[in-house]
């Protein structure tokens, strides 16, 4: 019985660990670590920052999703957070996705 938790909580583990590394990979990709980071301000707000920020509201997902393709201003300050029209829906979604789950 020990043999079998043990080895859920590895596997359910390594499942996250995975989801996790594969959308930092993404990140890392699409430049968005040139602005932000986890859990430190750039050029922009750290990514747990923002999940805080978004993490009571309803459409949380869908404006982080179109702020990451179309970009944005005024919501966390002066400057503003350029369009990224290389980086699909799909892309856009999987990382607001990765970032609200960082709270």
């Amino acid at each position: 019985m020990l043999r079998k938790i043990a080895f859920s909580i590895l596997a359910t583990s390594a499942l996250v660990a995975t989801t996790s590394w594969a959308d930092m990979a993404l990140a890392t990709s699409k430049n968005c670590l040139s602005c932000h980071h986890i859990d430190r301000k750039v050029v922009g707000p750290a990514f747990k920052e923002i999940a805080k920020r978004y993490a009571n509201e309803p459409l949380a997902l869908a404006a982080l999703t179109t702020k990451i393709q179309k970009g944005g201003a005024g919501v966390w300050g002066v400057v503003p957070m350029p369009a990224n029209p290389q980086v699909s829906e799909a892309e856009a979604q999987k990382l607001a996705t990765w970032i609200l789950s960082l709270r």
